[in-house]
């Protein structure tokens, strides 16, 4: 038995398969999902997805959003996502690195505004950079 996973974004299919297992990051912590799950709705934090299928597992990279479990159908609606075989490991570091700076020099900042957007910076350049790591 298998669960048929739509990793949707507004621009495009980011992955539409099977699937033996799906963790996802929801905003109260990682989600395992198993054929047979109950049906449930959860919002999505910027995160990693992974994916086991044939014994592997394969990661993509969630800027926030939605899933819908119902009937071992995962349908994941997300503002943006990126596989993680598709992410330039290098490119992601340096972003991830030029993030951390960005969000240290707004730290001693009272404006809050700035340091919430820097903060999702950082937390969408970490996701990138795990989903190009392997768990394997």
């Amino acid at each position: 038995m298998s669960l048929t996973l739509r990793v949707l974004a507004p621009d495009q299919s980011v992955f539409d398969g099977t699937a033996e297992e799906v963790i996802l990051p929801s905003t109260t912590g990682l989600l395992g999902i198993l054929p047979g799950h109950i049906s449930m709705v959860t919002a999505l934090d910027i995160g990693v997805l992974r994916v086991l299928n044939n014994g592997s597992w394969d990661s993509i990279a969630l800027m926030g959003g939605f899933a819908e479990v119902e009937a071992n159908e995962v349908t994941v609606l997300v503002n943006s996502a990126e596989l993680g075989t598709k992410i330039d490991p290098t490119t992601a570091e340096a972003d991830l690195e030029k993030a951390k700076n960005e969000f240290n020099q707004l730290e001693a900042q009272n404006n809050s505004t700035e340091k919430v957007k820097a903060q999702q910076n950082l937390n969408r350049a970490r996701a990138r950079l795990q989903a190009t790591k392997s768990t394997d």
